[in-house]
């Protein structure tokens, strides 16, 4: 099958996006990837980073960039929020605290969408809101079902151990008490894609005075409820 716009220049670009669907790459792995000479794929990667189309983690290598999200949600394309949105909004009722969605972009960890508790004390992470990756049930998440080598280079300064996360494999879920921010709790549970992969994270977060030191015994019920109905509403339209 023949792939070619006819653009060349295009043509070179869309590998490099597609080569960085699978995870952060250095250069000489875009090289291989993409089978483009050294210096185009560098010269395209930086022009696309300068775009927001691409971006760089903080080990330097190259990583799909927050304007392909946002231009997703502009096109109404973005079936996982189209389908979290409402789940969220429940959630938060359910619980009585403030509920997001998190997905990861290299070393952080973007809130995609939310649904906020209304009035009182409460944890805001607005949409757009970019976290680290060493702190958080979310960053849990997020990072226990990595291959092993991106799994413990994630724990790098990470305010959790490999004992934490694979806690978090065994339960399905992860809680936070003051790992993020003092005084704010947190528990998580996995969104997952075809194939099983984990592919965003759901969250409820709050003070502890509400939360307790223990917010999973509290909440893990039902935000793994969400996190599975999120889960099989995507399922359900990738099968149509």
């Amino acid at each position: 099958m023949d792939n070619s716009s006819g653009v060349g220049v295009l043509d070179k670009a869309v590998l490099v996006l597609n080569a960085l669907e699978a995870g952060p790459a250095s250069l000489a792995q875009l090289v291989q990837s993409t089978g483009l000479a050294r210096p185009t794929a560098h010269r395209l990667a930086v022009a696309l980073e300068h775009h927001r189309l691409v971006h760089r983690d903080g080990q330097g290598r190259f990583v799909l960039g927050p304007r392909l999200a946002e231009l997703a949600v502009a096109a109404g394309e973005d079936r996982l929020l189209a389908i979290a949105q409402p789940v969220l909004a429940q959630l938060r009722d359910l619980t009585g605290e403030s509920a997001s969605l998190f997905r990861r972009q290299g070393d952080v960890r973007v809130c995609v969408a939310a649904a906020e508790r209304s009035s009182g004390l409460r944890d805001t992470i607005p949409v757009g809101a970019a976290l680290p990756m060493t702190a958080g049930s979310a960053a849990q998440i997020l990072l226990a079902w990595e291959e092993p080598d991106r799994l413990h280079r994630g724990l790098r300064g990470a305010k959790f151990e490999a004992t934490t996360l694979s806690s978090v494999r065994r339960r399905g879920w992860a809680q936070s008490v003051g790992e993020r921010e003092q005084g704010v709790g947190s528990v998580s549970a996995p969104v997952r894609g075809a194939g099983g992969r984990v592919i965003a994270a759901v969250s409820v977060s709050g003070p502890l005075e509400r939360l307790s030191r223990s917010p999973g015994r509290m909440h893990a019920g039902p935000v793994m409820a969400a996190a599975e109905k999120i889960s099989d509403s995507m399922r359900r339209t990738t099968v149509r």
